[in-house]
């Protein structure tokens, strides 16, 4: 009995070491996020390339600083309110092919966040009904799959009758190869210079991890 004993009880003290003490109450829970959101890791983002040339507003984009927005969680707000920044402004979508560009959305922003720059979502549905979920699943989406912390904002129609007034300015920019108009998909992407005297446009399919598109951020981040 007496060896019984000694074999036992290292096995107990192993299971007091490893209890966990629940949380105090009242504590937020940590939020488990999907394997994807690991890969966000600004760390693995190539070198800046070399960027498009920009496009030179000026002022011309004066009334789209102050157009009323709403943040996915209903909260009023302008793009001003990112005034000294600059700014990646995407139209989105969580059933895409090209979603999983989150991961290095989330990956610029973590690396350039702190040095005035940040990603702001616009959802959309009207590319083959890709986003169709309500402001709530839209965001537990972000946030469970991808760790998405940039600013998501309500969804909103970027072409057409129902075009909101911040596309109706941006679609008139073009990008590199000349197409301006109409947004061409899910994940175009508009780099907006912290002084906004300049644009730069990104296809869809040109992912946020593209060295030309790293290029345009830096060329954009306040001086």
């Amino acid at each position: 009995m007496a060896r019984l004993a000694a074999l036992l009880l290292p096995l107990a003290a192993l299971a007091c070491a490893c209890k966990k003490e629940p949380p105090p109450a009242g504590a937020t829970p940590p939020v488990a996020y999907g394997a994807t959101a690991a890969a966000a890791d600004p760390a693995r983002l190539p070198a800046a390339g070399e960027a498009p040339p920009p496009v030179e507003v000026g002022g011309r984009l004066a009334a789209m600083w102050t157009t009323p927005i709403q943040t996915l969680a209903g909260q009023p707000t302008t793009l001003d309110a990112y005034a000294g920044k600059a700014l990646l402004v995407v139209n989105v979508a969580s059933k895409c092919g090209l979603t999983p560009q989150y991961t290095a959305l989330e990956a610029l922003q973590k690396k350039y966040g702190p040095r005035g720059f940040t990603v702001v979502g616009f959802p959309c549905n009207q590319f083959g009904g890709q986003e169709p979920g309500t402001a709530e699943q839209i965001q537990e989406f972000c946030s469970t799959t991808y760790g998405v912390t940039f600013p998501m904002m309500e969804k909103l129609d970027v072409n057409g009758d129902g075009r909101h007034p911040i596309y109706q300015e941006l679609v008139t920019i073009p990008d590199a190869s000349g197409h301006s108009g109409d947004i061409r998909w899910n994940f175009e992407k508009f780099v907006i210079a912290a002084d906004r005297a300049t644009v730069t446009r990104f296809s869809p399919r040109t992912p946020p991890d593209d060295p030309s598109l790293i290029a345009a951020v830096e060329a954009a981040l306040p001086r």
